[in-house]
């Protein structure tokens, strides 16, 4: 991975073939958008929008050709995300503008992809139907009643997907921020995902908004996820920090990362536990308590020279 980096830092052309390489298959696209937003932290804005548009083209004939727009709003909401990073040098914006990102994705896919939400929502049906037949037949042995599976709407899909392509957008542009650290500030990535933080207030309107959402039924439910994401972020952030204060390895941080992808109950917790550092500062409290993690500041990550977005021209000239 390291070494896909640093071919797209050796020159402009070097980025397009790659990005488009990945952009050719869906398994491999989020590396590609990670390559882009790449481009743009380290060289720039202008040369960001060059690869932007360049590497845009095959991916916009592989949504006409397939009908699938994945790719395309994934490459979208990670530049959009690339550019809000590269104006703020601060992860906790582009954490907030992911709601903004799946958002639009979801209103996107029910302007522009109604057949796909047709044809998606048509395949839950089918394999629910056909769960909902063996659950019967079981059920019947045991002279039990079987549960009913409701089928998800094209409103409640747009919602999932657009909540995952705003999720996916982040990732990528944690990967080529950490890809960007590690070539240019080692370590600088890890200082900096530590302090990631949402503001109380923000915390709050989030938290709000997702609950006035969900209450409005399953569909809402399904778009109310979308603002969970930052809150899911600064709780993954919080949990290293406080791992880093404590000296920790990585086996915990594993079985939690593992445990929140299993049990939808972690989730809640997680979010939970963002809350209660929005009134409780836990990271004032640690750093109160001395220990290895006791860091002065975040300019290792976020300010001049933190991960090498202070010098857009300095890599200009490698083409």
């Amino acid at each position: 991975m390291h070494g896909l980096a640093r071919i797209a830092m050796n020159g402009r052309f070097r980025a397009l073939l790659l990005s488009v390489a990945c952009f050719g298959s869906l398994l491999f696209a989020w590396i590609g958008a990670a390559i882009v937003a790449l481009v743009t932290l380290r060289k720039g804005v202008q040369e960001g929008i060059w690869l932007l548009l360049w590497a845009g083209l095959p991916v916009l004939i592989l949504t006409r050709v397939t009908g699938d727009g994945s790719s395309l709003a994934l490459l979208l909401g990670t530049s959009l995300l690339a550019l809000v990073l590269r104006e703020t040098v601060s992860l906790s914006l582009p954490a907030l503008s992911s709601v903004g990102v799946a958002l639009l994705t979801g209103f996107g896919l029910l302007l522009f992809g109604q057949s796909l939400l047709v044809d998606l929502a048509a395949l839950f049906e089918q394999f629910f139907a056909s769960l909902q037949a063996q659950a019967q037949t079981q059920a019947q042995g045991l002279g039990t009643q079987a549960l009913t599976l409701a089928v998800p709407s094209t409103v409640q899909l747009a919602g999932l997907m657009g909540t995952t392509n705003g999720a996916m957008c982040f990732l990528c542009i944690a990967l080529a921020r950490y890809w960007q650290a590690s070539l240019f500030n080692p370590g600088g990535f890890g200082s900096e995902f530590r302090e990631l933080r949402i503001s109380r207030t923000m915390v709050f309107v989030l938290l709000l908004a997702g609950l006035a959402v969900a209450s409005s039924g399953l569909a809402g439910r399904a778009w109310a996820t979308a603002a969970l994401i930052p809150l899911t972020i600064a709780g993954f952030a919080l949990l290293h920090a406080r791992a880093h204060q404590r000296s920790q390895g990585s086996f915990g941080l594993s079985l939690i990362y593992a445990t929140w992808v299993v049990f939808d109950a972690v989730k809640l917790v997680l979010v939970g536990f963002v809350v209660a550092d929005a009134l409780l500062d836990f990271r004032s409290r640690w750093a109160g308590r001395g220990g290895p993690g006791n860091e002065q500041g975040t300019g290792e990550g976020t300010g001049e020279g933190g991960n090498g977005a202070e010098d857009p021209e300095r890599d200009d000239d490698s083409r």
